[in-house]
């Protein structure tokens, strides 16, 4: 599942008339980036969830056929927070654990690795990455590919992640945050972590967008 609702207010202008996802990085929309991504690492059915200018996301993302794959969208009448919207889309996923992906980052993190993730018992494993300067006090502990409620280092979520459908069993329906669901699961010690050191950009804000596109346009120098 891509996660593709948000209304992306912190970057406007640039969002006033394009969702945030449809905002091109070296040349194409991220949500495009994602979509190639997903598909390279074996993956052909794609949920994506919509809601600010949904009308957008559906016209560019059509069947999926042109990339290989099938896209099912999950409307939303308003944005429902990241559980909110995954819960919504559930009956369009399957029973087997699912990756989701946040539609407004970019990273060279190989998603084939998510699919070979064996959750066992836990609801969920997450990938995080160091604390980029806007988010220096990060998400949750982890150590030892274990993440904890408490302790240190702390690093931060990267916005990629597999989990099952039982993470969201107690929620209600409606605008539902993620974090407590994970909070809770963390826990109960039922949630698994990597941490990437790879490149990973939270393209949130225009200065990041700006900063990303001279890095990659350095890289291909």
């Amino acid at each position: 599942m891509i996660l593709a609702a948000g209304e992306g207010r912190r970057m406007r202008p640039l969002t006033d008339t394009k969702p945030k996802p449809l905002i091109e990085v070296a040349g194409r929309p991220l949500l495009e980036h994602h979509i190639e991504a997903l598909v390279a690492a074996g993956i052909t059915k794609l949920v994506i969830n919509a809601s600010y200018l949904a009308a957008q996301i559906v016209d560019f993302c059509g069947d999926g056929s042109r990339w290989g794959c099938r896209i099912h969208i999950s409307l939303e009448d308003s944005p429902l927070e990241t559980g909110g919207g995954i819960i919504r889309a559930l009956p369009l996923l399957d029973d087997a654990p699912f990756i989701v992906v946040n539609g407004d980052v970019f990273t060279d993190y190989p998603l084939s690795r998510l699919c070979a993730v064996e959750l066992g018992d836990d609801l969920a494993h997450l990938i995080m990455v160091p604390n980029p300067s806007q988010h220096p006090a990060g998400d949750f502990p982890i150590s030892h590919g274990r993440l904890a409620a408490n302790g240190a280092p702390r690093a931060t979520f990267a916005g990629l992640s597999v989990v099952r459908r039982e993470l969201f069993a107690s929620a209600p329906a409606g605008i539902v945050p993620l974090k407590p669901l994970l909070d809770l699961a963390i826990a109960s010690g039922r949630v698994s972590g990597e941490l990437w050191h790879g490149h990973w950009s939270d393209v949130g804000t225009p200065h990041r967008l700006s900063v990303l596109e001279a890095r990659l346009s350095r890289a291909a120098d």
